[in-house]
C-alpha cells in the first residue's frame, strides 16, 4: 500500500498527479469502459472531476500548484482506483453524458448509453431529426430501465412540454435517480416508478419509449474484469444471449405507444439475432461514435399500432 501522505508531499502540480496516475494505472493494468477508454483519459477524468474542474479542459490547469487538501484528495483517489479497481465514477461520485453531470454510486450502473449521444446529435442541429419526433410534439415519454435516471432527465430537457415517466426494477437505483431528478430540477416533469419493465404502467401510452435495458450475455459477464463486476449485476444481465429483456420489451411496446410514436432501444451486439427472430419488424439501426449496430429506432406502426 502506497503512503498517500508521502505522495501528497512530493507531488505539487496537476501535471505531477496526471503523470503519476497514468503510471500507476498502467502498472496495475486497470480496465476501462465507463466513459473513458485509456489510462490517460481515466486519469484526467479522475483528477478534473475530483477538483470540480471542467472534465474536457486539462491543459490550462496542468501546471497549477495544488493546495495541500487537494493534493491529499488526489493521492487518496488515485490509490483507491488502483487498490479497489472500482470505476472512477464510483470514486468521484459523478458520471457525464455529453458533458452533463449526474450523481452515481454503487447502487447503479455507471451511465454510458449511446442513446444520450443520439439525442444530442439528432436534436442539436437546425434541421431536426430524420426519425425522432419533433420535440414540441412529444407530450409523453417513458424511460424503461432508467437506472440513475439520466436518460429520463435528458428527455425532460429535450421535450419541455412532455410528462416523463421512468421505471426501474431496483429500488436502490431509483434512490439515485431521485437524487439526479432533484439536482436537475425536473421533479415537476419526471415521475419515477419501481417495477418490472411496463408492469407499473398498466393502460398508459406514450409518444416515445426510451430504453437501455440490461443486454449483456452470460459468457461476457463471466469474463468481466473487476471494474465491471463492481456494478450491480442485474444492470448487466440480459440472459444467456443478452436479449431476454429486449424481447419482452418488443413484445409489450405496442401496448404502450400512441400512433405516430416509436421506441429507441440500446441492445449491444444482438442485431443479427433480433433481425432473424423478428423479420417482420423494421429496425432502423443508428450509428454512434463507437458503434453502428447497438441502438435501433422502431416506429409504433411497425410494432403494430394502428393509426
Amino acid at each position: 500500500m502506497v503512503n498517500t501522505d508521502d505522495i501528497a508531499r512530493e507531488l505539487v502540480t496537476l501535471r505531477d498527479y496526471w503523470r503519476y496516475a497514468i503510471s500507476r494505472f498502467n502498472a496495475a493494468e486497470l480496465s476501462y469502459g465507463h466513459g473513458t477508454t485509456t489510462a490517460v483519459d481515466d486519469a484526467a477524468f479522475l483528477l478534473l472531476d475530483s477538483l470540480d474542474l471542467p472534465i474536457d479542459t486539462l491543459d490550462p490547469f496542468l501546471d497549477a500548484r495544488l493546495l495541500t487538501p487537494e493534493r491529499k484528495l488526489l493521492a487518496e483517489r488515485i490509490e483507491a482506483r488502483v487498490s479497489t479497481r472500482k470505476p472512477t465514477s464510483y470514486i468521484t461520485g459523478h458520471a457525464y453524458i455529453q458533458g452533463i453531470r449526474f450523481h452515481v454510486d454503487e447502487r447503479v450502473i455507471v451511465p454510458r448509453s449511446h442513446i444520450g449521444e443520439i439525442l444530442f446529435n439528432e436534436y442539436g442541429g437546425e434541421m431536426g431529426s430524420s426519425f425522432l419526433p419533433d420535440p414540441m410534439s412529444v407530450e409523453s415519454a417513458v424511460d424503461i430501465c432508467t437506472g440513475s435516471g439520466c436518460l429520463a432527465i435528458l428527455a425532460a430537457k429535450f421535450f419541455p412540454g412532455a410528462a416523463i415517466e421512468a421505471v426501474d426494477l431496483s429500488p436502490d437505483a431509483l434512490e439515485v435517480a431521485k437524487i439526479n431528478v432533484a439536482e436537475h430540477e425536473v421533479e415537476h416533469q419526471v415521475t419515477l416508478y419501481q417495477g418490472d419493465l411496463f408492469a407499473p404502467l398498466a393502460g398508459k401510452k406514450y409518444d416515445l419509449i426510451i430504453t437501455n435495458p440490461p443486454y449483456v450475455d452470460h459468457a461476457a459477464m463471466d469474463a468481466y474484469p473487476a471494474e465491471f463486476r463492481a456494478e450491480p449485476a442485474m444492470a448487466h444481465d440480459g440472459g444467456v444471449d443478452g436479449l431476454d429483456l429486449v424481447r419482452t420489451i418488443l413484445a409489450q411496446a405496442a401496448d404502450h405507444l400512441n400512433p405516430g410514436g416509436g421506441m429507441i432501444c440500446e441492445i449491444g451486439t444482438g442485431r443479427e439475432i433480433l433481425e432473424e427472430e423478428f423479420p417482420h419488424l423494421e429496425f432502423l439501426w443508428l450509428q454512434t461514435a463507437e458503434a453502428e449496430e447497438s441502438v435501433f429506432w422502431i416506429s409504433a406502426e411497425s410494432l403494430g399500432v394502428e393509426v
